[in-house]
């Protein structure tokens, strides 16, 4: 009989066990979720602000050895990504495929002036940015113009500072309900031991040897969890990049190694910091408050 109880009991400890670690697994996972979210948002607002550039309108009959000079100069700029230089001729070509006709012809000569499109960094994409490089080029003696869509800046910036403020505040929220959640799913896994905690304190143990192996496990069931939840979020980094192939595009090495690292850091801590105070709760308990 003793025999039978006791293959009973471990048949449900170790299904308590796998309750932990899935249910701690499932809110890594949303976590994780969320920050993958994130950090293509980020990316992506990155990739669409360093598409945002100016064009450099120079000025007419500057000669070319003046014009690489000044391209040199742009690119050795903090605030430039890239550069490309239009010639006239070029220039023309395009506007021609464009409008589909001939306005060369029609008018009798090139009116265009050759151009520097210029990409710049994303961190110099605001608005203040954008008019202090402007005033710094049209500065130089070979700068006809500076052309940028200013209207179009400052609506990118907007909608992508209030997309960015409503993804931080519902992973704060989400971050706030997977706490309460693993937390309440460590507090049922002590919960069962809680009179093996009584007895060790019987015995003479101090706090700090009773905590240290459900710390410990609490630690184990933490990366355990951490890394199934990968494992799904890896699934869907598949799929999804199955479904949609530009995305890889936005994903690199870097991405991947961040989210690795949180989840893994956030399964640990938060296992630890839910099963330290689960274990203290018991260990302040009465015998009364046991029952």
């Amino acid at each position: 009989m003793t025999r039978i109880e006791d293959k009973h009991n471990r048949r449900r400890l170790k299904s308590s066990y796998a309750t932990t670690i899935i249910s701690i697994s499932l809110v890594l996972f949303m976590l994780g979720f969320a920050g993958l979210a994130m950090l293509h948002g980020r990316r992506l607002s990155v990739l669409i602000r360093e598409n945002i550039g100016l064009s450099i309108i120079i000025k007419r009959d500057v000669k070319e050895n003046l014009i690489t000079d000044f391209r040199q100069f742009l690119e050795k700029q903090p605030y430039t990504k890239s550069t490309e230089y239009i010639p006239r001729e070029k220039a023309a070509s395009d506007l021609q495929e464009t409008l589909g006709e001939d306005f060369i012809s029609f008018i009798g000569y090139n009116p265009l002036l050759p151009s520097i499109d210029v990409k710049l960094k994303a961190d110099y994409t605001t608005n203040e940015n954008m008019m202090d490089i402007e005033k710094q080029l049209l500065a130089n003696s070979i700068v006809e113009e500076v052309i940028y869509q200013k209207s179009l800046v400052h609506l990118v910036n907007e909608n992508i500072n209030r997309i960015s403020m409503v993804m931080v505040g519902f992973s704060i929220l989400l971050l706030l309900i997977s706490v309460a959640l693993i937390n309440n799913t460590i507090r049922l896994a002590v919960y069962s031991k809680r009179f093996l905690i009584r007895s060790m304190q019987l015995v003479g143990a101090t706090q700090g040897f009773i905590r240290k192996p459900f710390i410990k496990q609490g630690i184990l069931h933490g990366i355990y969890s951490a890394f199934l939840a990968l494992i799904l979020l890896a699934l869907v980094i598949f799929f999804s990049r199955k479904e949609m192939p530009e995305l890889a595009e936005i994903q690199g090495a870097g991405m991947f190694i961040i989210l690795t690292c949180s989840v893994i850091v956030l399964g640990v801590l938060l296992s630890f910091i839910s099963t330290y105070f689960a274990v203290g709760k018991y260990l302040r308990s009465s015998l009364d408050d046991l029952y």
